[in-house]
């Protein structure tokens, strides 16, 4: 993975949200953001290696225990949110991937499982103020391919399933492809209810204008068509648990003359847009992507996957784009910031294939602000995984490796790292590696 310095040079300002500041103030860079905090030490335990100074702890792995007693588990950890519990509890809410051949399915509670033949959903941590694990349950149920997804102004979570099947692919009993509500703190309040009225496509991950109440959602699409950003009116913005339920209308991002965002490879490109709306957002007979916006048509990006608010705007990632796979250009990954107010779309970030600054490794997945001034990368590709840090200077280096199967002879390919987050105080980071599915919680001097 590699990054230009003149890339985050140009952006001209990132907009970080709450207690993180900005990663630029009119121009100037932030303090104490311009160094990583080391090299990676060797993991005794052979699980997560990290800088000096820094400590892990395990708080769930696939295959033990539910302290619900509603069975293991599940497998794939993948997106993740964590949640201010009250008197410095936290709680996450964390989705498992699970297609129909998965091992560990999420167990079908009543009240929470949508279609007992899918085996996703999500599950809950609870943690006491000196970050031990109280209670684990299922918050969702009966979904399918839940990857990655959003948390939302009224502290709820937006799950999102990765898929198109419908009922009668896969051995599926309903329609997939939608966004699901979750409650984290009350699950059964929330249910399992799909938001149709957002699409139905292979959702990645939302993020909410919290001035606005306009939902913002990537389509992950590696091979061609590729995927299109979407914008969700809701018909009740910003009106708490449930009320995305009550419908809006789903629109598509155009970027007037370019077909495809991985033309672009100048960071602080900047480009007017427009919103045109989705002709058949249930996806009933064509997949959105392939449906007819007009004479104008539409703008695509392959594999979009993170998505995130940051102060007045919305950020998301391109993970990677390759020509030889239909792409319009190459990259190693791009982070694209729309600016709502403006209606102004603008590149951040590139990076590679031709960068200043390189470091080993592969596409970024999902990404979290860093209360160190920067952004937290999950890597996702082959061999060891990463999670890198990227200074508001440029400055690219690695924050964790997993060391799961260095030097284990027949072991399994390494999992990449997902569900990189914060806890509300910005003292303790929260990832999950995939396989073998493990959350855990890092702390250290993050400041």
């Amino acid at each position: 993975m590699s990054v230009t310095r003149r890339s985050l040079l140009a952006a001209g300002a990132i907009a970080f949200s709450g207690a993180l500041g900005a990663l630029f103030a009119g121009g100037s860079r932030v303090a104490g953001a311009e160094r990583g905090h080391g090299p990676l030490l060797a993991d005794p335990r052979g699980l997560l290696d990290l800088p000096a100074g820094f400590t892990y702890r395990v708080l769930s792995r696939a295959g033990g225990p539910l302290r619900s007693g509603e069975g293991t588990v599940p497998a794939n950890c993948d997106g993740m949110a964590a949640f201010d519990a009250g008197g410095g509890r936290v709680r996450l809410v964390r989705n498992h991937e699970n297609r129909t051949t998965a091992a560990l399915r999420v167990p079908a509670v009543p009240g929470l499982t949508y279609d007992p033949h899918a085996l996703g959903g999500c599950t809950a941590l609870d943690l006491d103020p000196a970050g031990r694990v109280t209670g684990e349950r299922v918050a969702l149920a009966g979904t399918a391919v839940n990857c990655a997804g959003g948390r939302t102004p009224w502290n709820t979570w937006l799950s999102c399933e990765e898929t198109e099947d419908r009922a009668g692919t896969s051995g599926y009993a309903k329609d997939h492809g939608y966004v699901f509500e979750v409650d984290p703190a009350r699950p059964l309040r929330s249910g399992a209810v799909p938001l149709t009225a957002m699409g139905r496509f292979a959702h990645e991950a939302v993020a909410v204008d919290p001035y606005r109440g306009v939902v913002y959602e990537t389509e992950d699409a590696f091979t061609e068509p590729f995927g299109l950003f979407y914008r969700f009116l809701p018909a009740r913005p910003l009106g708490g648990t449930g009320s995305l339920r009550a419908g809006g209308a789903l629109e598509a991002l155009r970027v007037p003359g370019l077909a495809d965002l991985a033309s672009v490879a100048e960071p602080g490109a900047e480009f007017p847009v427009e919103w045109v709306p989705v002709p058949d957002p249930s996806a009933a007979r064509t997949p959105i992507r392939l449906q007819d916006f007009g004479p104008g048509g539409i703008t695509h990006a392959q594999k979009l996957e993170g998505c995130y608010w940051g102060g007045s705007g919305v950020h998301f990632v391109s993970s990677y784009a390759r020509s030889g796979e239909g792409a319009s250009g190459d990259h190693h990954g791009q982070v694209w910031f729309y600016d709502p107010r403006r209606a102004r779309l603008r590149l951040d970030v590139l990076f590679g294939p031709a960068a200043d600054i390189a470091l080993p490794g592969d596409s970024p997945d999902n990404i979290c602000l860093a209360p160190d001034g920067g952004l937290m990368v999950c890597e996702d590709g082959g061999g060891a995984q990463y999670v890198f840090g990227v200074t508001a200077g440029g400055e690219v280096y690695p924050m964790a490796r997993n060391a799961e199967d260095i030097g284990r002879p027949g072991a399994p390919e390494w999992g990449e790292f997902a569900g990189v987050t914060f806890s509300p105080d910005g003292r303790t980071m929260y990832l999950n590696t995939y396989t073998p599915g493990t959350t855990f919680a890092v702390t250290g001097p993050w400041h």
